[in-house]
């Protein structure tokens, strides 16, 4: 090997080992939902004894040692600060967890896998609050998201608008044409379907953008590259081959702050899911309730109802809070109407 690949290889390393740090702090962060105390001497002499019992030839035991005990502060420190424990679906440098930083600047971010780890977490109290993606400008509602909301015990409490700016990263020194394979996460792939097509590179389903990214450069594929953001390149050490590569120029994702207690600041948007029974025009009358009071709507949205095919449940956003004398009019006769209604919260609405 050359003094240049193995500079190369050790940098590869140094990164793998931060990107592992930052996961090991996040679980640190995690385990403090389970204790009464910060510090539990115990635990930490079993983890030290565990790294004692290795067999190391290059890395000796004082210094393994101290490097755990380093690390062990470091994570009780963080535990310390008390920070909000932000849950979001993905990898670090995830869209969702661009959204979170908006929308809790000061939190601790935890990566989950799927969208019902961020509710189940949060549901459960291992997590304070999470943050998901509902709708996005090009594709439209992210299906499991929605569907997920019509069951969860949680209240929505803000919401973010972020634009989503796709880029293909790969690592260096791959070429734009030199690109064969992308993988991505299916709504990011869809969003640029005809960058795709015109550079002939073939699409596969990932289970998160930033995921690829770290699959990408821990991996190192030939011929290979992923669709994240630019904040992935800074993260996994990839070269942005081309930047804004969405089919539409306005790309932006809606995401929503979850939470297991309603909004505290009084907010001015509401959202509520309700299902009609079948009748002819029921849907027109609930919907025109809305007009007759002069609430302005900002979404409505069907998904097909999996507890009564053939039946679907709606998705309503509108203007206004639910403390409101008109609101809480409107509400009241809502309930007579559909079979089942369910109020999500009013919260501050994003500024767009």
């Amino acid at each position: 090997m050359k003094l240049d690949e193995i500079r190369k290889n050790i940098d590869k390393i140094d990164r793998e080992l931060l990107v592992l740090l930052q996961e090991r702090m996040g679980l640190s962060l995690r385990t403090k939902k389970f204790k009464t105390k910060v510090t539990d001497p115990r635990r930490e002499e079993d983890v030290l004894s565990r790294i004692d019992r290795m067999s190391l030839d290059l890395v000796e035991r004082a210094f393994t040692r101290q490097l755990l005990k380093t690390i062990i502060e470091e994570g009780k420190r963080l535990q310390k600060k008390d920070r909000a424990l932000v849950a979001f679906q993905g990898e670090h440098g995830a869209f969702s967890e661009l959204a979170a930083r908006q929308l809790v600047p000061d939190g601790a971010y935890i990566p989950c896998l799927e969208f019902i780890d961020v509710f189940r977490g949060v549901e459960q109290g291992e997590l304070d609050i999470g943050v998901v993606p509902v709708e996005n400008s090009l594709e439209g509602a992210v299906t499991p998201v929605n569907d997920l909301l019509t069951t969860t015990s949680l209240h929505v409490t803000g919401e973010a608008i972020v634009t989503v700016n796709h880029c293909l990263l790969a690592p260096s020194p791959t070429r734009l044409e030199d690109i064969r394979i992308v993988y991505s996460h299916p709504q990011a792939l869809a969003q640029c379907r005809n960058f795709l097509t015109r550079h002939h590179i073939e699409p596969r389903p990932y289970y998160d953008t930033a995921g690829a990214a770290k699959m990408l450069a821990r991996e190192n594929p030939r011929v290979t590259a992923a669709i994240a953001s630019d904040l992935c390149a800074d993260l996994y050490d990839l070269n942005v081959l081309e930047k804004g590569i969405q089919d539409g120029p306005a790309n932006s994702t809606r995401f929503l702050l979850m939470s297991t207690r309603p909004c505290e600041v009084p907010g001015n948007k509401t959202s509520v899911i309700f299902v009609t029974p079948h009748l002819a025009g029921r849907l027109y009358t609930v919907l025109g309730l809305f007009a007759e009071a002069k609430i302005n709507l900002t979404r409505i949205a069907s998904m097909p109802l999996r507890s009564d095919p053939g039946n679907y449940c709606f998705f309503l956003d509108f203007e206004g809070t639910q403390s409101d004398a008109t609101v809480q009019q409107v509400l009241k006769q809502m309930a007579e109407l559909t079979i089942s209604l369910k109020n999500l919260g009013s919260y501050p609405a994003a500024n767009r």
